[in-house]
């Protein structure tokens, strides 16, 4: 997982997994109240490596909601350095990867949440469909983030240029690991520690968990 500006890229999150949701019973409620309270979340995430689903796991401990994983008509290639190539085209020709996962009843989510990892320094071209296809008009979007050490990039004023009628919120961004060194999934032992302590920080920040 890192940064390729000349072909390679930054993979920090995991291959996606069931894109059916799943929900925690406390979509209406986070822990602790706070602005939340009375309003549904939604969770959608974009994950290769299985980090970002970890931290979208740790939102959803903390303010509940539905989890949807995000799955592609025709998955990425296994072999990191195909799909670098592949992502860098999508990039360069605008490409939207067409979506296996349908979400139902948007209409009824008052909050989305949005996680992905930073791939070629920009959001990734499937998270593009999903906020191309579904116009998150008049909700309140939270981006979340996992890279392998050079930041968002792109991806939050991504988030911000495919929700212009949308209130979106600061978003947050987590270390996760290196595909291309073959560190893979991190969250774990200390470092999930440290992650869960950033993930409530910023829900804090956020008004959304006491």
């Amino acid at each position: 997982m890192t940064t390729i500006a000349v072909g390679v890229l930054t993979l920090s999150c995991s291959k996606a997994q069931r894109s059916s949701g799943e929900d925690n019973n406390t979509t209406s409620s986070p822990a602790g109240g706070g602005s939340l309270a009375g309003k549904k979340v939604l969770i959608v995430y974009l994950s290769r490596t299985r980090n970002t689903q970890a931290v979208a796991q740790m939102i959803q401990r903390e303010v509940g909601g539905r989890l949807v994983a995000l799955e592609l008509v025709n998955p990425y290639p296994q072999n990191y350095q195909a799909q670098v190539a592949q992502v860098v085209r999508e990039n360069n020709e605008n490409f939207l990867p067409p979506l296996k996962t349908k979400v139902d009843s948007l209409d009824t989510y008052d909050v989305v949440f949005v996680g992905f990892p930073t791939w070629d320094m920009k959001m990734p071209p499937p998270m593009k469909s999903f906020l191309n296809q579904y116009r998150l008009t008049g909700k309140t979007v939270v981006p979340f983030n996992t890279n392998a050490g050079y930041g968002i990039g792109s991806g939050f004023q991504t988030v911000k240029e495919l929700c212009p009628n949308s209130t979106v919120l600061e978003g947050l961004s987590i270390r996760g690991g290196i595909e291309r060194d073959g560190i893979l999934f991190v969250m774990e032992g200390d470092r999930e520690k440290q992650a869960q302590a950033e993930v409530k920080t910023w829900l804090q920040k956020l008004n959304f968990v006491k």
